[in-house]
């Protein structure tokens, strides 16, 4: 009977510790919708005859490389990623965080579903009156003690709130894991946008001292004419309001320039002094012809954001778990085994063992609704994480919805401004026919090369937009970590 009812408790023990209080984590269902954009996703944008300008295919079949932005074609630009990856602050703090958060998975592991066991030796200098056994008339006895013990305690996991821990442990380390891909992502996305912005800003500042070459003759002309007669007073102040205006326009673009310089130095783990970081400009880089478009139900595994999000929502739901279990009953067992002496050398020894073993039911019965109001806490903490992981799903889709808009946009602007460009230096070259024949003056002459100028200078603006969107929808789209070979993938 005794052995029946033995095998009996067992078998009910482990039926409830098979179970496992509190919601199941369910991955949230992927959205419904295969578009991004209102009316007509774009396919094919505009295309325009200078670097940068060729048509781009959007394509929903096609996959993303790990090292997308080799698709710029910029050896340069590619060495300042891989660099930024391996020496950046910011990667190596979250490597560091995975880190922390995998090791705390591992010892919680241990210390939730494996018995503690711990070794003590002990010795004591006591001195016990007569009456304490007893004998008041007894003489005080003084001895020491010795003992060696071992204590193992165990918790049996019968409602699960253990496992409800470490599943949440677990949920913290993909978080974590998450957001190192994350930083991975936007450091790099970060690179490669500031080289364009470097690029743009080298090609304008460029542009722009051309402009105030050409406000710089001009006035001298204005002011020679304006000497022997042939302009106003009024004519010079305007010319040298021009001059001074152009002019104005470049300490702005230089110290963009330099800020620009600075960043890409420290985004790549230097500092801004370094000279090791190259220069760039546009026409070193090639525009992707071809351009991926995940639909959104395969965006919101391939986002690390979205998946970070998910993670904690993971996290909240185990929370839940965790906070029901204890309302529930808690069942701990212990045991020791000792050995007690008044020598040293007596330990171990005949006659000086002793062992306990016992077990200890707590059932939480009254705590002024502590309990009760803590998993209602876990239960609105919850649906916080639930609203925040839509609210993720949302913003990555509109992100993704407005790089593709801008990329249709982007490449009309740049069209227009490439043919604005062309009439510009079309008027400029007739300006100057006209000027050998003495068709028009010296004055109308620099006035069209000017505007041709101020062309080319809205045409760089417009050329480098293509450059950074191409790049922001890679970035949009997860950054194709999941082809990585070389290193630890998340969530595989």
């Amino acid at each position: 009977m005794l052995r029946r009812s033995t095998i009996a408790g067992v078998i009910a023990v482990g039926s409830l510790a098979g179970c496992a209080v509190g919601p199941d984590f369910h991955a949230p269902a992927p959205p419904t919708t295969s578009n991004y954009t209102r009316g007509q996703q774009p396919g094919v944008t505009s295309d325009a005859p200078v670097p940068g300008g060729a048509a781009q295919t959007l394509q929903t079949d096609r996959d993303i490389p790990a090292d997308w932005y080799s698709l710029f074609q910029s050896e340069p630009l590619d060495e300042l990623v891989r660099r930024a990856l391996h020496d950046s602050p910011t990667v190596v703090a979250a490597k560091a965080a995975l880190r922390s958060a995998q090791d705390s998975y591992r010892a919680e592991r241990g210390a939730l579903f494996l018995p503690q066991a711990d070794g003590q030796l002990g010795v004591t200098r006591q001195k016990s009156p007569g009456a304490a056994f007893g004998a008041p008339s007894a003489p005080t006895t003084q001895f020491t003690l010795y003992n060696a013990t071992v204590n193992v305690t165990y918790r049996l996991d019968i409602f699960g709130g253990s496992r409800r821990q470490l599943e949440q442990l677990g949920a913290q380390t993909d978080f974590q894991r998450w957001e190192l891909e994350a930083t991975n992502l936007t450091l790099t996305g970060n690179v490669v946008t500031t080289a364009f912005d470097v690029a743009s800003l080298t090609d304008q500042l460029a542009a722009v001292k051309d402009v105030v070459a050409a406000e710089s003759e001009q006035y001298k002309v204005v002011q020679r004419q304006f000497e022997v007669g042939g302009a106003s007073k009024s004519d010079v102040l305007s010319q040298q309001a021009q001059l001074a205006q152009a002019t104005a326009v470049v300490p702005g673009l230089e110290k963009a320039l330099a800020q620009a310089q600075h960043r890409l130095a420290v985004l790549a783990g230097r500092t801004p002094d370094d000279a090791s970081v190259p220069d760039f400009a546009l026409d070193r880089f090639t525009l992707p012809t071809e351009l991926p478009v995940s639909v959104p139900a395969k965006l919101i595994r391939q986002r690390p954001d979205v998946q970070a999000a998910e993670a904690q929502l993971h996290q909240a739901t185990a929370a839940v778990g965790i906070a029901t279990a204890n309302l529930y009953p808690q069942l701990n067992l212990t045991g020791s085994i000792a050995s007690e002496s008044i020598t040293s050398g007596g330990l171990f020894g005949a006659g000086t063992g002793a062992w306990s073993a016992g077990a200890s039911l707590l059932q939480p019965l009254f705590h002024g609704g502590e309990l009760r109001y803590k998993r209602r806490a876990a239960v609105a903490a919850l649906e916080q994480a639930d609203a925040n992981y839509r609210q993720t799903v949302l913003a990555a889709m509109e992100e993704v919805a407005n790089t593709l808009r801008a990329l249709e946009t982007d490449a009309r602007a740049l069209r227009a401004q490439v043919d604005a460009e062309k009439a510009a230096a079309d008027a400029f070259d007739i300006s100057k026919k006209q000027f050998r024949v003495g068709g028009v003056s010296y004055v109308t002459v620099l006035n069209a090369q000017r505007l041709f100028l101020e062309a080319r200078q809205s045409r760089v603006q417009a050329q480098a937009a293509r450059y950074s969107d191409s790049a922001a929808l890679f970035q949009a789209l997860g950054g194709g970590w999941w082809n990585r070979k070389d290193q630890e993938v998340a969530g595989k």
